[in-house]
């Protein structure tokens, strides 16, 4: 587990309509403030990593299909300076994962198909704050399954 990001299994209210999955509430003890929420589109065998945030906390969760988010601490005075996280989100694992700032991530579909991300973050998009890598840099200690 990276230092500072925060994975909450959220609530699933399902009967014979459908279900309603939770997300953020601002009462939630990771609720910082409200910026903006965005839904992230991933195509087949796409992936859309790396970027990072100088200011924007992140709270993903899958709002279709399945996805794979992967974290990597660059920040030298982490205790996990270093790692790579793996985490799998989909309605049937429901988690919110908070990612704050200077924690570089990037996602795609864990099944093949196309899933949806979204985020609701702290602050509105401002692209000043935010940083992008292809997905095959070699700064990062990992490969993605690129089909």
């Amino acid at each position: 587990m990276i230092q500072d990001v925060i994975i909450v299994k959220k609530q699933v209210i399902s009967d014979d309509r459908g279900k309603i999955l939770h997300m953020l509430r601002n009462d939630d003890k990771n609720f910082s403030k409200f910026g903006e929420i965005y839904f992230s589109y991933v195509y087949p065998n796409k992936i859309k990593a790396w970027h990072i945030h100088k200011k924007m906390t992140l709270n993903y969760v899958a709002a279709f299909g399945k996805i794979k988010l992967v974290l990597y601490d660059d920040r030298t005075n982490s205790k996990t300076f270093g790692k790579i996280q793996e985490i799998f989100l989909s309605n049937q694992n429901h988690l919110l994962v908070s990612i704050p700032p200077n924690i570089w991530n990037g996602f795609t579909s864990a099944d093949g198909n196309l899933a949806v991300l979204a985020n609701c973050s702290n602050i509105p998009h401002d692209k000043e704050e935010i940083s992008r890598l292809n997905f095959d840099d070699p700064k990062f200690p990992y490969k993605w399954n690129k089909k």
